[in-house]
């Protein structure tokens, strides 16, 4: 296998606010000023997420509210299910989208993409939670540095599938771009190559500037 993949394990924030099914309607909302998060996990019994509950979960309640004089608040005919849901089991959105601990980022990546959401719990073998990936942690890998990349480019790509005599390579990278110059005697494995330098973690982009090895005569 070429190149260190990282998994979300590598990537998320260990420590996270839950709450559990009965957890009532202040309560949710006081963890989520006090974490600064915009949804928790719900969870039973030995941490297993059972759901997540969100900003977008609470407003139905808060739309309730009604300008009226004498400070009532009052039901429109067509507020949401969740309003006037009084505990995270009646507010949260189940069964919870999450990922396992093992899963790439970039299966993380697609997972949110297709839910769209902002962040997913974090789940071990066993279904419990073990933490929490938001979009920001996924694109913390772009802040490697870019000699590490580079590193990572020379010993996992180019001299196993690159080696010398067959190519002559230099391989530098500028703000996560990798430009691979010198020489290849198969050209064919240009594809290839282009590839598994995108697979690198913090890799932006790759280009090749290259030119076929000439045989010796």
């Amino acid at each position: 296998m070429y190149g260190s993949t990282y998994i979300v394990g590598d990537a998320m924030t260990q420590t996270v606010a839950a709450v559990g099914r009965r957890a009532p309607f202040k309560e949710i909302v006081r963890l989520m000023q006090e974490w600064q998060v915009s949804a928790l996990p719900v969870t039973e019994g030995e941490d297993r997420v059972v759901g997540v509950v969100s900003e977008a979960d609470l407003l139905p309640t808060e739309a309730l509210r009604d300008d009226q004089p004498d400070g009532r608040a009052r039901r429109e005919p067509a507020a949401p299910a969740t309003a006037g849901a009084l505990t995270a089991e009646d507010l949260m959105s189940a069964p919870a989208i999450t990922v396992p601990a093992d899963a790439t980022l970039a299966q993380a990546a697609r997972i949110m993409a297709r839910a769209g959401v902002k962040r997913l719990p974090v789940v071990d073998g066993h279904g419990r939670l073990a933490g929490i990936v938001s979009r920001s942690d996924l694109l913390k890998v772009f802040l490697r540095a870019d000699e590490d990349i580079a590193e990572e480019v020379r010993r996992d790509v180019v001299s196993t599938l690159l080696p010398p005599p067959a190519s002559i390579l230099r391989v530098e990278v500028s703000d996560g771009v990798v430009t691979l110059t010198g020489r290849l005697r198969d050209t064919a494995l240009v594809p290839v190559a282009a590839r598994l330098v995108r697979a690198v973690e913090g890799v932006v982009d790759v280009a090749f500037d290259l030119a076929p090895v000439r045989p010796r005569a």
